[in-house]
């Protein structure tokens, strides 16, 4: 009998919802157990025996527990690989290293920058503070170098590992969602090959599914 995936996260959260559209590409049957960050649930004994630095999500695959939503998403891509879409391109190793070349990419260069103006305008005003502009236009400084790389990249290939979809796009995915919704989208869509890809990775089923729950900061 196959057990059933848990992810325990909120909808809302951008790690969360990378893992669930990961799960979605798949088409992999999953339970979303919900945390509650309001009452701090995940910073109680009981979830930090899951995740020891108190953060969603988690995910359990039998006696597998993980944290770090990169690590599940290759975890699940690589478990059900000749499922759905192949994100890691596990039939060729030199589109599978340039997908973790790119994957890295999005982790170290592209996250740095964009999770603190996300960060700011939508999670420092629950918090009872303003948006710190001075860290905004840093950030935005770092974000805007990040994209000029991928504009000449994604004028050569349609996606940012090669021309095909992969974990290297998916990953950029919860993030610029709600760098979207703020006064910063422009400098996206003003770099054509940037802009066309958002456009198309973002209107995937397996995201626009992942997205329902994504209404931080929905008035």
């Amino acid at each position: 009998m196959t057990t059933l995936i848990k992810l325990y996260g909120a909808p809302v959260s951008t790690c969360t919802a990378r893992v669930m559209t990961c799960l979605h590409e798949k088409a992999v049957d999953f339970e979303l157990v919900p945390v509650d960050l309001f009452s701090c649930e995940h910073k109680q004994p009981p979830f930090l025996a899951k995740n020891p630095f108190g953060q969603i999500p988690v995910l359990e695959d039998g006696d597998l527990t993980l944290f770090e939503s990169r690590a599940m998403t290759a975890y699940v891509a690589e478990k059900f690989k000749e499922a759905g879409t192949d994100l890691i391109r596990h039939h060729d190793l030199k589109e599978a290293a340039l997908v973790k070349v790119w994957v890295e990419v999005e982790s170290q260069q592209f996250h740095p920058a964009i999770a603190p103006i996300v960060y700011e305008y939508f999670v420092a005003p629950i918090q009872g503070k303003s948006p710190d502009q001075g860290i905004i236009d840093a950030n935005l400084e770092k974000l805007s170098k990040v994209l000029d790389v991928y504009e000449a990249k994604l004028s050569s290939t349609k996606y940012l590992a090669g021309d095909f979809y992969s974990l290297a796009d998916l990953h950029h995915l919860p993030y610029t969602y709600y760098f979207m919704k703020t006064p910063c989208a422009s400098i996206i869509s003003e770099r054509a090959h940037v802009k066309a890809w958002w456009e198309d990775i973002s209107s995937r089923p397996a995201f626009k599914k992942a997205s329902e729950g994504m209404n931080f900061g929905d008035k």
